[in-house]
């Protein structure tokens, strides 16, 4: 029997382990948090905005792994993209069913709600996109679609975007956190979009990690500038500011910056091996 915590052979992987645990602590913080009355006044709303935002982050880290994986010359780590895929579905399943509980369980108002709301037909739409990802990840779905496989699952892209336009409509004002995966998931597009040869080249992933930077900025100021009456040249230009720390969009191009500092580790650990293997 497959079961989340061992490999392809059976074997117990640490590697798994961890990852499984990374996605469900958070679930366990949030009961703890919802058993001890901290999640203020609006508990049931406090706890789907929560799973939703999780819902996102294990998506955008979903589409991180192939990149890993090739930095690190790791096709190991490429078993964990379903792993984390289905625990990004698990996480929106969740977010839903939350949002339905707060609706009293109705669900004739719930459609009427989903459908009466552009938000939340986003949203919607990108939950569907992730339960047909979700439903299709098996080998046997594999086999049975053939080709049709990878071209099926390129809507993870899409779905992304939708989740995280949904995001930024839902957050209203701070959107903090959506601005940091938007930066996120301009690098892991734009980096798709390189030639092979080019995707672990350090000089190309400090580009890249510039480009997530001045995207997440762009996307900032056109959300302040197109969907509310905040002074969005004025946000944009308080990124140069770091009094306070790095804004979001910042943080946004340090997190990419990390990826040119696995690709040097990489470089240099197998230098090191080379000339060792020499001496």
């Amino acid at each position: 029997m497959i079961t989340p915590w061992r490999d392809r052979a059976g074997r117990l992987s640490a590697l798994r382990i961890l990852t499984l645990s990374i996605m469900i602590l958070p679930a366990l913080r949030l009961f703890q948090l919802w058993a001890m009355d901290q999640l203020g006044p609006e508990p049931l709303e406090a706890a789907t905005h929560e799973t939703g935002r999780w819902a996102i982050r294990l998506l955008i880290a979903s589409l991180a792994v192939t990149p890993l994986g090739r930095i690190f010359n790791w096709p190991r780590l490429f078993q964990l993209r379903r792993m984390i895929g289905l625990g990004a579905l698990a996480w929106v399943l969740l977010h839903f069913t939350l949002y339905v509980g707060d609706q009293n369980w109705r669900l004739l108002r719930v459609a009427i709600e989903i459908t009466s709301r552009v938000y939340l037909i986003i949203g919607f739409t990108a939950l569907l996109g992730l339960v047909v990802l979700g439903w299709t990840s098996t080998d046997g779905w594999m086999k049975r679609l053939g080709r049709g496989w990878k071209r099926l699952h390129r809507i993870v892209f899409p779905v992304a975007l939708l989740g995280l336009l949904h995001a930024f409509i839902q957050s209203k004002a701070d959107i903090s956190q959506a601005v940091i995966l938007a930066g996120l998931l301009v690098w892991l597009l734009a980096w798709r979009a390189l030639p092979g040869r080019w995707q672990a080249s350090i000089p190309a992933l400090a580009l890249l990690s510039i480009a997530a930077l001045l995207g997440a900025v762009l996307i900032e100021f056109l959300w302040y500038a197109l969907a509310t009456n905040l002074p969005a040249t004025r946000i944009a230009a308080a990124n140069l500011d770091v009094s306070f720390g790095p804004r979001p969009a910042v943080l946004s191009g340090l997190i990419a910056a990390g990826f040119v500092v696995l690709a040097a580790i990489r470089r240099l650990a197998g230098r090191l091996a080379g000339k060792r293997a020499t001496a």
